[in-house]
């Protein structure tokens, strides 16, 4: 994963420092800002590829700067992820909405932390559009319109097929409802609330396991 650029937001020093030496150790360009509007202007320069903000930094928070990048096309498949002391379920939730795509935990433990920012790229990492998909028994036929569970086909209708293989592209990622409903229905087309869940239920069905999770008042994360 050397190579890749990465922003940290943090109104403190120390922090910035110990997560800024251990990522450069492992090969990763970092860029700082130490608040929130900083943040914004140096995302907007660099385009990096991952985001670190804290949640309680002065000028705007964590989530305010989330919010205003994730509504810019540039940054729309950017991996954001909080660094916050709150373990409060609220906050998290909150998080998710506005297109966080994980949280880090203080205190910081630098081993952990190269860990967890290696993990992201790993787990977000996007295959070309006919690349077939292998995610542990379920293999994903992009060209075939297909999928085999444990090597034995499944027919999924088209729908259920674009929707499996969107939430597949980023095992691990939450993916917001509104998210999933205009990148599978259209923006221009109008749906039934429920119809994410309908069509999430019939792929659990046929597949016969439960890898897509529901992340309750947010969306949709599938696990492989």
């Amino acid at each position: 994963m050397a190579g890749k650029k990465i922003l940290i937001a943090d109104d403190e020093p120390d922090i910035i420092e110990i997560i800024s030496y251990n990522l450069q150790l492992h090969g990763y360009e970092v860029i700082t800002a130490k608040d929130g509007d900083q943040a914004i202007q140096k995302a907007k320069q660099s385009l990096p590829d991952l985001i670190i903000l804290d949640i309680m930094m002065p000028k705007k928070n964590g989530i305010e700067v989330c919010k205003i990048l994730r509504s810019q096309p540039e940054f729309a498949d950017t991996i954001i992820v909080f660094l916050t002391a709150l373990n409060d379920e609220l906050s998290h939730v909150k998080g998710l909405e506005f297109g966080a795509d994980d949280f880090i935990s203080k205190p910081i433990s630098p081993k952990v932390m190269v860990s967890k920012v290696n993990s992201f790229f790993r787990r977000i990492s996007k295959p070309e559009l006919n690349q077939a998909m292998d995610l542990g028994d379920i293999r994903i036929v992009p060209e075939e319109y297909m999928v085999y569970f444990k090597g034995e086909p499944v027919s999924l209708a088209k729908k259920e097929f674009e929707l499996l293989s969107y939430l597949a592209s980023k095992p691990g990622r939450v993916f917001l409802r509104n998210e999933i409903l205009n990148r599978i229905w259209g923006s221009e087309v109008i749906v039934g609330d429920r119809t994410i869940d309908v069509h999430i239920r019939k792929i659990r069905q046929k597949l016969g396991i439960d890898c897509i999770t529901t992340v309750k008042g947010v969306g949709y994360k599938f696990e492989a």
